[in-house]
């Protein structure tokens, strides 16, 4: 990790790990941040909160402004994030190292930039003990050595990536929200029935527009519920069994030893419709998907975490493959692609999958079989084919948001250790970056 202005031992310009709850504590409960909670560079799953006396003996460790927390398990999966706001009832697990960046000797996002570049993570795998449970030592990462430019360059690097930084994040949410949006037209149309309780308590008149309820889609629901298996539904809407409306598991051909893009459990999404790395691999055995399926985690704990896809990232005609441990969804005619996702995403659903999970502890998973015969309703065709046109444009604009963040990160990680090994200068990274509008 050499480099031309020489480098520093990571315990002389950070401290490691610097508070942790005490007798003092003084909140009776706490926002609980366990490592299966972070991705690279990100809290992929929001803070849990949970009272102090239920709490695993593991919720220690305190954290504020500027530091940088990273896992010291399995340190080849880059379980790391930057701290940019202090909220006193954060807690994060004893197996995160938390590094406070020492003042006026290192810039907290220049601290986490080198803590993020591939080298670092190469020495933690390098110093790792234990085959089950690989792990480093907080002497460990106090003992690596990263590149020490003057306190200026360190600002002026870390504006650069964290411009970037700010760029992905910004998107991330974007994206976020556009298919928290899709998510809830789907609960209002399909679970809630809303459009028809509006027409029924006379809170939505013809040629008026409401949230979500465009004046053009009046005629589309009817203005009575009645009687049905599931309970109260729109007069003219069906009731039928998920394996009736949705293709499980359709067959994919792809022949054996031949290439196409693999999607790993790992690389599954517990937020969000889009799926972290796809690589390309030799067709072996698994579950194969095209454009417009829904992925669906099985196995316990992927399936209680969220761990649910929807697949757009093949180009026309590819067919990708990933674990045995995912169910695929296809909804039939009339329903459109994005109503499977929904659908996967729904409390209902999910609540119903989980309750029925078989198995021995640790290997429960749900069978195809148990969630076809999960009861949901039929709405006619315009309904379906009305959410999905308005559906689509979200999904697709949160797609091109996420294919964005990944151009950004990827321009990112190619700038980070050529800036902080001060092989490009800073200005020419700061040209490079204004002329793409960044």
């Amino acid at each position: 990790m050499a480099d031309k202005w020489g480098t520093v031992r990571l315990g002389d310009v950070a401290t490691i790990n610097p508070d942790a709850i005490g007798a003092n504590w003084p909140f009776l409960h706490i926002r609980y941040i366990d490592i299966s909670s972070v991705g690279e560079g990100t809290i992929i799953e929001k803070p849990s909160q949970i009272s102090l006396s239920e709490a695993p003996s593991r919720a220690k460790r305190l954290i504020r402004e500027g530091d940088t927390v990273l896992s010291m398990v399995r340190p080849n999966r880059r379980s790391r994030f930057f701290v940019t706001t202090f909220e006193p009832d954060l807690v994060v697990s004893t197996g995160f190292a938390v590094l406070r960046p020492k003042p006026k000797v290192i810039h907290p996002r220049y601290l986490y930039a080198c803590v993020f570049d591939r080298a670092f993570t190469d020495y933690l795998v390098s110093r790792e003990k234990g085959a089950a449970y690989p792990a480093v030592l907080s002497e460990d990462i106090a003992d690596a050595k990263i590149p020490f430019p003057p306190l200026p360059e360190q600002r002026a690097i870390a504006h650069i990536l964290g411009t970037l930084d700010d760029k992905i994040e910004l998107n991330r949410r974007m994206s976020e929200t556009l298919e928290q949006m899709a998510r809830a037209l789907f609960k209002a149309w399909f679970v809630d029935f809303e459009p028809v309780r509006a027409k029924i308590e006379c809170r939505w008149q013809r040629g008026q527009s409401l949230p979500g309820l465009p004046a053009h889609f009046y005629d589309l629901f009817p203005e009575r519920l009645v009687d049905s298996e599931l309970g109260e539904i729109p007069e003219g809407w069906g009731v039928g069994r998920l394996s009736e409306l949705i293709e499980l598991n359709p067959p994919r051909v792809l022949r054996k030893g031949e290439v196409a893009p693999y999607l790993d459990m790992a690389n599954m999404p517990t937020r969000g419709h889009v799926p972290g790395d796809v690589v390309d691999r030799p067709f072996g055995s698994g579950t194969r998907f095209i454009n417009g399926d829904t992925l669906l985690a099985r196995i316990t704990p992927c399936l209680e975490n969220g761990k649910t896809a929807f697949v757009d990232f093949l180009r026309n005609g590819q067919v990708g493959w990933g674990s045995t441990e995912y169910i695929v969804l296809r909804p039939r005619e009339p329903l459109p692609a994005e109503f499977a996702y929904c659908l996967a995403r729904s409390e209902n659903f999910r609540d119903f999958a989980i309750q029925n999970m078989t198995g021995t502890s640790g290997r429960q998973r749900v069978q195809t079989e148990a969630i076809a015969h999960y009861l949901l309703v039929a709405p006619p065709a315009p309904v379906a084919e009305a959410f999905g046109r308005t559906v689509k444009q979200l999904f697709a604009r949160a797609t091109r948001a996420s294919c964005e963040s990944r151009t950004l990160a990827a321009l990112r990680d190619a700038l980070l250790p050529k800036l902080i090994r001060g092989e490009i200068r800073v200005k020419d990274a700061e040209k490079f970056l204004q002329e793409r509008g960044l």
